[in-house]
């Protein structure tokens, strides 16, 4: 009779025999996957391995002991996590049919590659899936639908590709679905809608389209969708708007049209809503001020119009409001003052209009005002003094008026002022920069008067000034130290006077330095030399003397040097050749003399030079013709040039502006001309040049003006003579004809009578000396 001992020691051999199998059974599975690992891999699982142990126990070792693996009571792998150790392989050689009792498998953060199994489906307890960050590749298997356990579902930051399968609508229990970072197509299965667990849901950065499913409404328990940078299209469903617990909302860089729904205003717990850079057009809806803790609103790159709701307002909790590139017009509300936590504040590019509303002031939380590129006007309320906070200030490209608030000085944190291209007029605060903060400082176009700031000579954080297009007058000399971050300067067309500054040359990181059209004398520095980053010079319609330093020529870096309209003189250095980066170089207008260095030819980037109305003399050399480049001007004119004009510039075939007038030059018009069929302009007037002017269309369209004034030029222009079949003009040739003919009747009249009076003037000789 089978005694009741007999049968718990059956039940605990069964057991036993049962476990021991899983066991053998997981052991396998795991020691093969990682023999197919590769490279290094095998050796990240140094536990991964069999016992020697000869005991009946120890000769089927359970994994339970090794890194990354957890057991339950029975012995049975119930997770497996082996993230962030750089393991490459991939899933294939894993049989997961071996894992029953698997519930969490975290294989992220590694490089595996490959596919993803479908047998992954049988995995019926599996409540945590996690691959993402690594370089799977292919199409998410439906299969994975079948884990109706799954809970946390990752395969973001992957190369996965093909469309999201409905199937995954099946798993009911999932709270989080990551496939983010993909390169998913496909339209959004409406099936998502039934994951009424779902509480995490990010799908961006993907190749989505279609339309957002109106039956993503139905996720209640929603508080996290990430939709952003796909190509979704179409409207913004309404039925978002029942997503009450839903904290935050990224729709940005889609293509998604229509307007936004009022419905969003229901969102009671939104707290972040971004919806930028898409196609939206209609109002902004007032329901958006009942959104009391949103603390982000990014509305901006759309096609919105209306004016900004006064509900705004009301946004206790906002920290940043940016709407602009948009179509916003009417005026900024006065209600935007209420929100005292507000940091950031974007209305730029819009075609807001009236006065800045004195109410922003209030926010003593402000970092960024940015209002730049409307319509506004009036002037600045001095309330903006009040701003302690503030480090960006944009307010150009407007039409404000009147002076700057001198408080607006006093602001320690400012970085960026710009308030270029409005109607100011008055002084410039002269205590900018009071907190050694100050990086960017533009006010161009506008019309300020008086001094430049006196707070900016020691304001050593500079890194941008723009106060071009004014009415300053100040020393030049005195109004600016050192700076070892300014990278580019314009002070042009002002009314500076004094002469450069030595210190310029100390700012080694000078990129752009523009000081045309003001009343500025002295010579040019050579300690300029020293700003070898100097990418450009412009230096001219000034009152300079003197020689142009050799020290110029080793700023290696300049693409646009301008000395033109000074009284510089002495010659153009050799050097010049060693500007390998030039582009646009014009000295025209100075008092330089002597040759034009050949040199020259070896600026082979230029595309513009202007040398006129100097003294230059000599010859045009030839490696003038080098400059292939040379495209948009040649001009060479009033200067005392004189020979013949090389034939080598006619290799310029791409320049389109040609002028050697008023010179001394002789000799034709060179043959090779004929392939410069790019020339809108030419003027070799004033000169001494003769013979045919070339035929090609673009010499014929030129007008007579263009060759006037030279010794004997002939062809097919109105005024000018026709040529013979010499190359001459035909009235030349009828001259020289006509004065040879004369000639010979003279010789002819004078031998006949010299014939008939020769015999009495012998008579009359011998009479004489008789």
């Amino acid at each position: 009779m089978f005694s009741l001992y007999s049968y718990y020691l059956l039940l605990l051999v069964l057991a036993l025999n049962t476990s021991q199998y899983f066991g053998n059974m997981e052991t396998e599975a795991l020691l093969k996957w990682k023999a197919n690992l590769l490279n290094d891999s095998p050796s990240l699982l140094p536990t991964w391995t069999t016992s020697n142990s000869s005991s009946y126990f120890n000769k089927t070792t359970t994994p339970c002991t090794w890194f990354g693996i957890s057991c339950n009571n029975a012995g049975n792998v119930v997770k497996l996590n082996v993230s962030n150790l750089g393991l490459q392989g991939t899933l294939l050689n894993f049989k997961f049919s071996s894992f029953p009792y698997l519930t969490t498998l975290n294989l992220s953060s590694n490089a595996l590659f490959g596919t993803i199994p479908a047998s992954l489906g049988n995995l019926s307890d599996l409540t945590t899936l996690y691959l993402a960050v690594n370089q799977l590749s292919g199409s998410i298997p439906p299969e994975i639908g079948n884990l109706k356990s799954l809970v946390d579902l990752q395969l973001s930051n992957n190369t996965l590709t093909g469309s999201i399968p409905a199937s995954l609508g099946n798993l009911s229990d999932l709270t989080t679905l990551y496939l983010w970072g993909n390169q998913l197509s496909g339209s959004i299965p409406p099936e998502i809608g039934n994951l009424k667990s779902l509480v995490d849901l990010q799908l961006s950065n993907n190749n989505l389209s279609g339309t957002i499913p109106a039956s993503l409404g139905n996720l209640s328990d929603l508080t996290t969708l990430y939709l952003y940078e796909n190509q979704l299209s179409g409207s913004i469903p309404a039925s978002l708007g029942n997503l009450s617990d839903l904290t935050t909302l990224y729709l940005w860089e889609n293509q998604l049209s229509g307007s936004i729904p009022p419905e969003i205003g229901n969102l009671k717990s939104l707290v972040d809503l971004e919806i930028t850079t898409n196609n939206l057009n209609g109002t902004i809806p007032a329901s958006l001020g009942n959104l009391s803790d949103l603390t982000t609103l990014y509305l901006w790159e759309n096609q919105l119009s209306g004016s900004i709701p006064p509900e705004i307002g009301n946004l206790k909790s906002l920290v940043e409001l940016v709407i602009n590139t948009n179509n916003i017009n009417g005026t900024i509300p006065a209600s935007l003052g209420n929100l005292s936590d507000l940091t950031t504040l974007y209305l730029f590019r819009n075609q807001l209009s009236g006065s800045i509303p004195p109410e922003i002031g209030n926010l003593k939380s402000l970092v960024g005002l940015v209002i730049d590129t409307n319509n506004l006007n009036g002037t600045i309320p001095a309330s903006l003094g009040n701003l302690s906070k503030l480090t960006i200030l944009s307010l150009f490209r407007n039409h404000l008026s009147g002076s700057i608030p001198p408080h607006i000085g006093n602001l320690t944190n400012l970085k960026d002022v710009q308030l270029s291209n409005n109607t100011f007029s008055g002084n410039m605060p002269q205590n900018l920069c009071r907190g050694g903060s100050l990086e960017n400082f533009t006010a161009a176009f506008n019309n300020f008067t008086g001094p430049i700031p006196k707070g900016l000579k020691n304001c050593s954080s500079l890194v941008r000034v723009r106060l071009d297009r004014n009415q300053l007058a100040d020393n030049i000399s005195e109004a600016f130290g050192v700076y070892p971050n300014l990278d580019y300067m314009d002070l042009s067309q002002n009314n500076l006077y004094g002469e450069l500054s030595r210190t310029w040359g100390e700012c080694h990181n000078l990129k752009h330095l523009s000081l045309s059209s003001n009343n500025i004398s002295g010579s040019i520095p050579s300690e300029l030399g020293k700003s070898t980053q100097l990418g450009k010079l412009d230096l001219s319609d000034n009152h300079l003397v003197g020689e142009i330093p050799k020290e110029l020529m080793k700023l290696n870096l300049l693409i646009y040097l301008n000395l033109s309209h000074n009284e510089l003189t002495g010659q153009l250095p050799r050097e010049i050749g060693s500007l390998s980066e030039l582009e646009h170089l014009d000295i025209s207008s100075n008092n330089l003399s002597g040759p034009i260095p050949g040199e020259a030819g070896k600026c082979s980037k230029l595309l513009y030079l202007s040398l006129s109305c100097n003294i230059f003399n000599g010859s045009i050399p030839s490696q003038i013709g080098d400059l292939i480049s040379l495209s948009i001007l040649l001009d060479l004119s009033h200067n005392e040039l004189m020979g013949g004009i090389p034939s080598e510039i006619g290799s310029l075939r791409n320049l389109e502006n040609l002028n050697l007038s008023h010179n001394m030059l002789s000799g034709n018009i060179p043959s090779s001309f004929e392939e410069m069929k790019s020339l809108l302009s030419i003027d070799v007037s004033y000169n001494q040049l003769e013979g045919r002017i070339p035929t090609n269309k673009a010499f014929q369209k030129f007008s007579f003006d263009a060759f006037k004034n030279n010794k004997d030029l002939c062809g097919n222009v109105s005024g000018l003579r026709a040529c013979d079949s010499s190359g001459t003009s035909k009235s030349n040739a009828i001259d020289k004809h006509k004065k040879t003919g004369y000639d010979t009747l003279l010789i002819f009249a004078g031998t006949q009578l010299f014939s008939i009076t020769y015999p009495a003037i012998t008579h009359f000789t011998r009479v004489l000396v008789t």
